[in-house]
């Protein structure tokens, strides 16, 4: 069975990629290394360097010809979007929909697509927040991982494409990129590893959801081989943690005794968050398997190597 991965090198594609090909799954990816590294590459699987947005991407699917497709490429920073949204709408819009028109022409049975649930539904009205929940994000990135969610819904109504929606929360451990601007822990890791005080935005109470790498990729494996009568399934642990707990967590490992630095909140992230994952355990049959104090001592130990 073939499987195409978009953003097959980056942090979270490249687990994902890993464990397909575990599982003897013939693997192609798709990255532009802009954000991905080559060395996250998986030796046994076909890459293509090329831009999601490249007129070029059909040949690659005329080529390697593939059953599925998971869709991870895309622009993640909430600031950055906020910065730039017309950059932000051409990748995760665009890139998307030009994605789509592949799959669509050469009859793809299946496209996972990873979305955000820290991001679509904006400021919750209750937590954890369930799949039902009114969609109302405040940030350009959590309007265009939206918009590609109602694109997939349209594909299906008219051309048949399959598709299954997982709405990630917020993911953490290795490969990670900590000299980003997202992915609080690997940042905040990076930082206190190199001796550097991190920057918390607000007062540190603001809470989040945070799921392990390694069980988002196990979600993407299992909503690859089910037939659900669903499509859209919130991927976390239904449990906040505020940054400042992760924040002690993170020094207490490291026994350091280093302080952040606080600083005004960031426009466009929400307050608080966590999602219901009721619906993930029983039509995937999946829930999280890593702790947070195991994947953070996991992430640690990568991190102490690589970085």
């Amino acid at each position: 069975m073939k499987v195409l991965v978009t953003g097959g090198a980056g942090f979270i594609g490249s687990n994902i990629v890993d464990l397909l090909i575990d599982n003897r799954y013939k693997v192609t990816v798709v990255d532009n290394l802009s954000t991905g590294k080559k060395e996250n590459l998986n030796p046994r699987a076909k890459f293509y360097k090329i831009d999601i947005r490249s007129s070029n991407l059909k040949k690659v699917f005329k080529r390697e010809r593939p059953d599925y497709v998971l869709h991870q490429a895309a622009q993640t920073q909430v600031r950055k979007s906020i910065l730039n949204p017309v950059y932000d709408s051409r990748i995760n819009i665009n890139g998307s929909l030009n994605l789509l028109e592949c799959c669509k022409k050469y009859n793809i049975e299946k496209i996972i697509y990873a979305s955000s649930g820290g991001a679509v539904y904006g400021e919750p009205r209750y937590l954890p927040v369930d799949e039902n929940h009114t969609i109302n994000p405040i940030s350009p990135y959590g309007v265009s991982k939206y918009m590609v969610e109602s694109y997939l819904y349209t594909y299906n109504k008219l051309f048949g494409l399959d598709y299954i929606i997982l709405r990630y929360s917020n993911v953490y451990g290795p490969r990670q990129d900590p000299y980003g601007e997202a992915g609080v822990i690997a940042i905040f890791i990076g930082k206190f590893l190199n001796k550097k005080r991190p920057m918390i935005f607000g007062d540190g109470n603001q809470t989040r959801d945070f799921v392990y790498v390694e069980d988002v990729a196990m979600a993407n494996f299992l909503a690859l081989k089910k037939n659900t009568k669903d499509k859209i399934f919130n991927i976390g642990t239904g449990k906040g943690y505020s940054v400042n707990e992760i924040t002690r967590k993170i020094k207490g490992i490291l026994d350091s005794e280093i302080k952040p630095i606080y600083d005004s909140p960031i426009k466009g992230e929400v307050r608080d968050i966590c999602l219901n994952i009721k619906l993930s355990k029983k039509e995937l049959g999946w829930k999280p398997q890593i702790d947070m104090d195991t994947g953070l001592k996991n992430t640690m130990k990568w991190f102490s190597k690589n970085v």
